[in-house]
């Protein structure tokens, strides 16, 4: 890939990329159903430095990516299976559902918190074409202006 096309943004997300080059990975370990080492990441991308941890305690809000993703699988899953063996009042087909429903669940779990540490800082962080000749993204705790409006003690 020449340097100069930009990565594709859905294919990055899904490939696990960093979201300020598109092209270093975010994970040491390239499959999650490697349960011991599912979140071992880098503390800096690779390709272009940017930190994946951005303050402490940055990774609590994927919870809510993560929530808001299975509930996605669930509805798809839904929908395909009514789509594909219908629903009925008549039988159990809808707690056959549930069951299946919770299986791809538990077997997706690691792939799904993955995805949604790579969702949630690419909120925070966005793609910089010139990213080998500009700085890293920083909160303002670390830039210096986040201490400028202390009160005097």
């Amino acid at each position: 890939m020449p340097a100069s096309s930009e990565p594709n943004f859905l294919w990055s997300i899904l490939t696990m990329k960093c979201p300020r080059c598109r092209r270093g990975p975010m994970f040491n370990n390239s499959n999650p159903w490697k349960l011991k080492k599912v979140f071992d990441m880098p503390k800096h991308c690779k390709e272009c430095g940017q930190p994946f941890e951005l303050e402490v305690g940055f990774w609590y809000g994927t919870g809510y990516v993560s929530y808001a993703l299975s509930v996605a699988l669930s509805v798809a899953s839904f929908v395909a299976w009514f789509v594909l063996i219908g629903m009925s009042t008549n039988d159990n087909r809808f707690f056959w559902w549930l069951g299946f429903n919770v299986v791809l669940l538990i077997v997706m779990q690691p792939w799904i918190m993955r995805l949604s540490r790579v969702i949630y800082l690419y909120f925070f962080v966005k793609y910089d074409h010139n990213y080998k000749s500009t700085g890293v993204k920083k909160f303002d705790y670390e830039t210096g202006s986040y201490y400028e409006g202390e009160a005097p003690e």
